[in-house]
């Protein structure tokens, strides 16, 4: 196995990483313990080399010094066998994870021998004395007016480019589609705090982390889909107790001709199992800035979902969105169901509305924008008072997204029947693939109709 461990910026030695040469934990990899073979491959690159004795700490300690005198960056290969110094596991396959226990633990300990004595504090450096920049820390930002209906993404990039007028904490990383996403306003105003990571999106969560970890508000984004790729680092920063803003922008099928391997559809089953991660999925313009104001004051982890049509407003420049909240849009004395959407479905559901109620048919629509938490008490009430029947519609797979949240919030209160996209998607026009996948407003109106007439 080979381990690429960097050293901390408090370290004597800022520049280099360790790469620690194992021979295998459970197989042996290509080159195994060849550290020529290494050697050339990081000089290829232009990277100085210092080889030692992973086992020997005076080779290391010197290889640390020597390291620091280097003006390019510098890596050290140490060549480490698992096991040593333990004669029956050195080198030896089939004990990785297994502590050693009666015989066998005294035996090691005393092939081992004492402890070496080493004064480990003579190497420790005290770090130098800073003057920290005292910055403005505000989350309260100049809203955008709008006109005319408008993508959540361009609005989510003019709320970035806002709050980072007024919060100087705030950074902001791309996956190489700023000018999708519309970070690409905020990289122009504040190129210092702007951070382009091109299609490396583990790297990027993990450069947030750091950037958490020093008292940083990073804005991460990309498309949704391709936050997949980063799944591990997105729930390994939960433990890390990071207070990260992600952006998934380009969701569902609502995308187009781009294609199913641009369409997030496994985003919001992502991030919201994760423990105290805010999910907020806005529908408009105003509702995507207010939502941006509301994940940028929420300590923790924080995603937001954009789509890729533009979409006509729905809400006021100053109305407020909090997690954990929801609205109702319509709403009646004689409603016979409830409609439940976020984002791009809440648009379809109000199409639905205005034809049901042609034909005489009265129902609720609510907008479920904080899909995690979701508003239980909220959206309990309002079921009630409808008929208990609800119709809970989103352009996500099945799985783990706003139908799974509802069905959790209302689980014995109401029946429900899910839309969703079911099967694997493919190109087409935004409206044929939301009607070939059953989430339009002509699957809603036939949804609600078969519900009430149970």
């Amino acid at each position: 196995m080979t381990r690429a461990i960097p050293t901390p910026t408090e370290s004597p030695c800022p520049r280099e990483p360790v790469a620690d040469f194992i021979h295998f934990i459970l197989g042996v990899t290509m080159h195994g313990h060849d550290i020529k073979a290494y050697e050339i491959k990081f000089k290829a690159f232009g990277w100085k080399v210092i080889t030692v004795d992973g086992h020997k700490i005076d080779e290391i300690l010197k290889a640390f010094k020597k390291a620091r005198e280097n003006v390019m960056p510098t890596v050290i290969l140490a060549k480490t066998f698992k096991g040593k110094g333990i004669s029956f596991i050195e080198n030896k396959s089939g004990w990785h994870g297994k502590p050693l226990m009666g015989e066998n633990s005294k035996r090691a300990l005393e092939e081992l021998g004492p402890m070496p004595s080493i004064d480990a504090k003579k190497y420790v450096r005290q770090p130098k004395k800073t003057q920290n920049h005292q910055a403005t820390k505000r989350y309260n930002f100049q809203r955008t007016v709008y006109k005319d209906k408008v993508a959540t993404r361009r609005a989510f990039g003019n709320a970035l480019l806002s709050l980072g007028k007024v919060n100087e904490t705030v950074v902001a990383l791309d996956g190489d589609v700023k000018n999708s996403t519309y970070t690409e306003d905020f990289f122009k105003a504040f190129p210092k705090r702007s951070f382009q990571s091109y299609i490396a999106e583990q790297n990027m969560v993990g450069m947030s982390i750091g950037m958490s970890a020093k008292g940083y508000l990073p804005f991460l984004a990309t498309f949704a889909a391709f936050l997949t790729r980063a799944h591990d680092q997105i729930r390994m920063s939960a433990y890390s107790f990071s207070n990260i803003k992600f952006a998934g922008s380009h969701c569902g099928v609502s995308i187009g001709g781009d294609g199913p391997s641009q369409m997030g559809l496994e985003d919001l089953s992502i991030f919201r199992p994760i423990p105290g991660c805010a999910v907020l999925y806005p529908c408009d313009a105003y509702s995507t800035e207010a939502c941006v104001e509301s994940m940028a004051k929420h300590k923790g982890l924080a995603y937001i979902r954009t789509t890729r049509p533009a979409t006509p407003l729905i809400y006021g420049k100053d109305e407020k969105f909090p997690i954990g909240g929801s609205k109702v849009l319509r709403k009646s004395q004689s409603d016979v169901a409830t409609v439940i959407g976020a984002g791009l479905t809440v648009h379809e559901a109000l199409k639905a509305y205005d034809e049901l109620k042609d034909e005489r048919i009265s129902v609720r629509i609510i907008d479920a924008y904080s899909v995690e938490p979701i508003d239980k008490d909220n959206l309990s009430k309002e079921i009630e008072k409808a008929g208990k029947k609800v119709v809970v519609v989103e352009d996500h797979f099945q799985n783990g997204g706003l139908g799974d949240a509802v069905a959790q919030a209302l689980s014995g209160k109401a029946e429900i029947v899910h839309l969703a996209v079911k099967d694997l998607p493919r190109s087409g026009k935004p409206e044929e693939l939301l009607d070939k996948y059953g989430i339009d407003a002509n699957h809603i109106k036939r949804a609600v109709k078969e519900l009430i007439s149970r």
